[in-house]
């Protein structure tokens, strides 16, 4: 597969679909090298691809998370900019998967803390789970994260409700 037919089977469809999204990163995944072609995909100027690029690599980077690390500084520029929520869900995910200095965490968390403004319920639910990831290595925002969940379980969209349930169990078993 050519670098340039990974994007092309992302085009086209309905947006309502993930279209091949899981071909795509199923290929990757066994092909590493199109990584970056992939990555690439996010910032396309077709959002179609945009969005299904960023569920491919997120589905990929649950197995390989090194592979975010060179792009570290464009994916948390991307997460401070992107209005689209297809977008943001995959990136308050993978976001988390970076190794982050202090001042990165800073700007990740205070990304996933205005993801909880949004107005879709997914990105909103993707961002309290970004934070629990955060906070899983990081005891010190673990006490507002915690709050945060807990809020989340009273006040939240269902789905934010189930999600905080989860997530608190295991933030709260260490």
């Amino acid at each position: 597969m050519s670098r340039n037919n990974v994007l092309r089977l992302l085009e086209g469809g309905d947006r309502r679909t993930i279209g091949r999204a899981d071909q795509v990163a199923a290929i990757v995944a066994k092909s590493l090298r199109l990584f970056p072609k992939l990555i690439a995909g996010l910032w396309s100027a077709d959002p179609l691809i945009r969005m299904r690029a960023a569920d491919a690599a997120e589905k990929v980077t649950r197995e390989h998370p090194e592979l975010l690390t060179p792009y570290k500084k464009e994916l948390l520029g991307l997460m401070t900019e992107a209005n689209e929520q297809e977008i943001r869900w995959h990136l308050a995910v993978m976001v988390p998967r970076l190794p982050l200095n202090a001042a990165e965490r800073e700007l990740a968390i205070s990304s996933l803390n205005g993801y909880l403004e949004d107005r879709s319920s997914i990105v909103k639910t993707f961002a309290l789970q970004g934070l629990a990831d955060l906070a899983q290595n990081d005891s010190s925002i673990r006490p507002k994260v915690v709050e945060t969940l807990r809020e989340a379980t009273r006040n939240g969209t269902p789905a934010m409700k189930a999600r905080s349930r989860k997530l608190l169990l295991r933030l709260e078993r260490g």
